[in-house]
């Protein structure tokens, strides 16, 4: 009988293997890592060990794709804390579950500049924007010190005088509580209106010692 099908099913096992750990978006990952479950229950099954087969195709492919899907899509994103005000964001009800908004309900053309920036960003690392609106200044601030938030944006005016006359420009400061957030946004965001600062936030049990 020949068996050389076996060896080439078996040399499957490597080759999605190594796929597996070159793969830079988590979601091809996932389906890349159901290739690499199957090609192994195979192998168990043509090898008759049919209950390591089984289990294999039930817990280890497909339990634990469902279990990493979960994670990746709970874990891949970013919530920007940003000021609820009528002259900036345009709020539907209806549109909004949960007190989120989308960018498309911003009216403000610089913070709406400065979101889609944000979001072409963090798309090339696979990561969700998520906004979340907050009623005053206070409240993002202790969103940003409770880790409701990985940061949060808001409008600030500097006054700048002329020869001729003297006038208020508005820019937004943006404040970022995770390291590797604050790397990418320092190097990658070129919005001009813009201000990046990195916050050190201390957990609940550093604050009181």
């Amino acid at each position: 009988m020949n068996d050389s099908y076996i060896y080439v099913i078996t040399a499957l096992l490597p080759l999605a293997a190594c796929m597996l750990v070159f793969q830079p978006n988590p979601f091809h990952a996932l389906v890349v890592r159901g290739i690499l479950g199957a090609v192994a229950a195979l192998v168990y099954a043509v090898l008759g060990a049919a209950d390591v087969a089984l289990t294999e195709a039930l817990v280890g492919t497909m339990l634990s794709i469902t279990l990493y899907a979960v994670a990746v899509r709970s874990s891949l994103i970013m919530r920007l804390g940003v000021i609820q005000e009528d002259e900036l964001i345009s709020v539907e009800a209806d549109s909004l579950p949960n007190d989120k908004f989308l960018p498309e309900n911003i009216t403000e053309p610089h913070l709406t500049q400065l979101i889609s920036e944000l979001t072409k960003i963090l798309s090339q690392y696979y990561v969700r924007l998520e906004l979340v609106p907050y009623t005053n200044p206070q409240a993002l601030q202790r969103a940003l010190m409770d880790k409701e938030v990985h940061a949060i944006c808001a409008p600030e005016y500097c006054d700048q005088e002329s020869e001729v006359e003297k006038n208020e420009s508005q820019f937004y400061h943006t404040k970022v509580r995770i390291q590797r957030l604050y790397e990418i946004m320092q190097t990658e965001l070129a919005s001009p209106e813009t201000i990046l600062t990195y916050v050190q936030v201390l957990d609940s049990e550093d604050k009181h010692l």
